[in-house]
């Protein structure tokens, strides 16, 4: 489901009761760990928290650059977890979580889907949600692109 609201808040609006309260609860877990440094916002229909353009405006598709990102689907929620896609050992800790809680990970490169608030560990939003920073955000991407000094 793609959505053209324009705030988070109005992206909460358009959901019915049940899936907004879901997605409600998601994002304050992230927004009450998340680095300060990163700014909430809705990119590519869902909510987003990204580096700033104003701090890092070169990206290469001239978008904020993700790290977290939120969104009800049709039958179920995705949570984006872009560190996962680019870091092992933030992936590998994430499907630890999932195991120790008894609970089964539906993960893909970085989508993280889970059909009931209960089938997401709120201890795992919290943790990764705080685990990079903007910088280490930065860092990484000039990596992978290969614009290290």
């Amino acid at each position: 489901m793609r959505s053209d609201a324009a705030t988070p808040e109005a992206y909460l609006d358009e959901l019915d009761e049940d899936r907004r309260k879901v997605v409600a609860a998601v994002r304050d877990l992230v927004n009450e760990h998340i680095d300060s440094g990163f700014e909430e916002a809705m990119d590519f229909g869902m909510i987003t928290w990204a580096v700033p353009l104003a701090r890092y405006p070169e990206t290469y598709n001239k978008r904020p650059l993700s790290y977290v990102a939120l969104a009800a689907q049709k039958s179920y929620y995705s949570l984006y977890l872009m560190g996962a896609y680019e870091d092992s050992e933030q992936e590998a800790w994430i499907r630890q979580e999932f195991d120790r809680a008894g609970l089964r990970c539906d993960m893909g490169k970085c989508c993280l889907r889970f059909r009931e608030l209960e089938d997401l560990p709120a201890g795992l939003v919290q943790q990764v949600a705080a685990w990079w920073t903007p910088a280490d955000v930065i860092r990484n991407y000039e990596r992978v692109k290969g614009l290290e000094p």
